[in-house]
C-alpha cells in the first residue's frame, strides 16, 4: 500500500514538502561556488536575473514542465523573495529576458552543482537500501526527446536503429543511482548516434565515480573487459549480468550452488587463455591486465511459455560467506529500482511523451541537468521522510509528491543558505 500524505511519526508528508525542498538539498552557498567555479558570475550587482537565481529557475523548469517561461517565474518569485534571493523592486522578468539570462547562466553551473550535491541519501535505517554492508547501487540509461532544431539534430541525432526517423532527436542520458532512495548521484550525457554514442561509453565517464561501500548494479548491455577491470579497480563492488555467450570456466563449485571463474582480456588467444585458467584452477595470482577471478551466480526465471530465461551474473564478491548466491540474486533485483527513478524523471517530472523545451544543445544540457537536481532534491526528501517513519522510500508516491510540491510553491519550507544537516542559516 502506497502512502499518499501520511508518512512521518507525527506528521504529514506535506509538514515537509513545498518549492523550499529544492533548497533543502541544493542550498544557496554550494549554487554561488557552482556559479563561481564556471565563470558565471553576475558582472552587474543590480542584475534581474542573476545566476543563483537562473539556477532555481532552471529546477523549476523541471518542477513545472508544462507552463511558460513567465509562469514559472511568477511562481518562484515568491519563494526566491523569502529567501532573500529576489528583490521586490525588480520587475516580473519576460519570457526574453529568461532566455537570455538562461544563455548566460550556460550549462557549466548545473553540471558542477550537481556533482557537488548529488550524493546518496540513504540511512542506516533506511529501508531497502543496503545487502549487508554494501550501498546498493545501479547504473542505467534513457533517453529524452529534444525540439528539432538544426544545431539539436547535428548534436545529438536521431538513433540508428529505428526503421523510420523519429519526429524529433534524442539525448542519451545514463545514470548511477542509489536503489533505496532513487537519488541519482552520477550522469552523463550525449547523442544517440554515432561513434561514442553507446551507454556503455556514457557509463565509463562515471566509474571513477564509484566508491568503496557500493555494490554496483548493471544490466548485461554494460558489461566488457576494460569497464568491468576499471569499475572494479575503484574498490567498489560490482554485480553485473553477463551475455549467454559470455566464457565462464569453472574454477570451482561453492557450496550455495554458484562457483568461482574468470574473465579475461578478450584479445587472447586460446593458448594464452587456458594457461591463464590453468593458473587460476592452481591458486596462482592472476594478472589483473589480463584477467580477474569473478563469481558465478546463474539462476532461471520462468516465462509464460514454461522455457525461461537464465540470468548470469558475476560478481567480484568471491566469499560466499560475505553475501551468498540467493543474497546477491535478490539484490540483483533492485537493478529495477534505477529504471523507477528514470521513468520518475522522464514520466513524472517531465510528462508522458512531452519535449524537453530547449532548442539549442548547450540550453537542452542545462534544461536536463535542472530535471536531475529537481528529481534529485525530491527523492531525498521522500527518502528523510520514510526513513524518520521507518517505511521503506517505495511505498511514497513521487508523483503525489510532486503534486503536493506544485501546489504549495508559493510556501517556502527550508533556508537555502544552509547545506543539509546544518544547525542554523548563516
Amino acid at each position: 500500500m502506497s502512502h499518499n500524505g501520511v508518512v512521518a511519526a507525527g506528521g504529514r508528508l506535506t509538514d515537509w514538502i513545498s518549492l523550499g525542498v529544492l533548497a533543502s538539498s541544493v542550498p544557496r552557498d554550494a549554487v554561488d561556488e557552482a556559479v563561481a567555479a564556471a565563470g558565471r558570475a553576475a558582472r552587474r550587482s543590480d542584475g534581474k536575473l542573476p545566476p543563483h537565481v537562473m539556477v532555481y529557475f532552471a529546477m523549476a523548469l523541471a518542477l513545472f514542465a508544462d507552463e511558460d517561461y513567465e509562469e514559472v517565474a511568477a511562481r518562484l518569485t515568491e519563494t526566491l523573495a523569502s529567501w532573500g534571493c529576489w528583490d521586490q523592486s525588480w520587475a516580473a522578468p519576460t519570457s526574453g529576458g529568461i532566455t537570455q539570462a538562461r544563455q548566460r547562466l550556460g550549462p557549466e553551473p548545473l553540471e558542477l552543482l550537481f556533482d557537488q550535491v548529488a550524493v546518496p541519501v540513504a540511512g542506516e535505517l533506511t529501508r531497502g537500501a543496503f545487502l549487508r554492508d554494501w550501498r546498493l547501487m545501479a547504473i542505467d540509461g534513457f533517453e529524452l526527446d529534444v525540439p528539432g532544431t538544426p544545431a539539436n539534430a547535428a548534436a545529438f541525432g536521431y538513433p540508428a536503429s529505428a526503421r523510420e526517423r523519429p519526429a524529433f532527436p534524442k539525448v542519451r542520458v545514463v545514470t548511477i543511482g542509489e536503489c533505496g532512495s532513487h537519488a541519482k548521484v552520477a550522469a552523463q550525457m550525449g547523442p544517440v548516434g554515432g561513434k561514442g554514442a553507446s551507454e556503455q561509453a556514457l557509463a565509463r565517464r562515471m566509474f571513477g565515480r564509484l566508491e568503496p561501500g557500493w555494490l554496483l548494479i548493471a544490466d548485461r548491455g554494460f558489461y566488457n573487459w576494460p569497464d568491468w577491470q576499471a569499475a572494479a579497480a575503484t574498490g567498489a563492488a560490482l554485480l553485473w549480468r553477463v551475455k549467454a555467450d559470455l566464457r565462464l570456466p569453472v574454477l570451482e563449485l561453492l557450496p550455495d550452488g554458484s562457483c568461482l571463474s574468470a574473465v579475461a582480456r578478450p584479445a587472447l588467444h586460446d593458448k594464452a587463455r587456458n594457461k591463464l585458467i590453468a593458473a587460476a584452477r592452481a591458486g596462482e595470482d592472476l594478472d589483473p591486465a589480463q584477467a580477474m577471478r569473478v563469481r558465478v551466480i546463474e539462476y532461471e526465471i520462468p516465462d509464460h511459455d514454461g522455457d525461461g530465461e537464465l540470468i548470469a551474473l558475476i560478481t567480484t564478491i568471491t566469499d560466499p560467506a560475505a553475501a551468498s548466491a540467493q543474497e546477491l540474486a535478490r539484490a540483483y533485483c533492485q537493478r529495477w529500482e534505477e529504471e523507477t527513478g528514470n521513468d520518475q524523471l522522464k514520466t513524472h517530472l517531465r510528462g508522458p511523451g512531452s519535449v524537453l523545451r530547449s532548442k539549442s544543445p548547450g540550453m537542452v544540457r542545462q534544461e536536463i541537468y535542472g530535471y536531475l537536481l529537481t528529481h534529485y532534491a525530491v527523492s531525498a526528501l521522500i527518502c528523510r521522510a520514510a526513513t524518520e517513519a521507518g517505511i521503506d522510500p517505495d511505498r511514497v508516491k513521487f508523483l503525489r509528491t510532486v503534486r503536493i510540491i506544485r501546489r504549495r510553491a508559493a510556501d517556502p519550507a527550508f533556508p537555502p543558505l544552509t547545506r543539509p544537516g546544518d544547525p542554523s542559516p548563516r
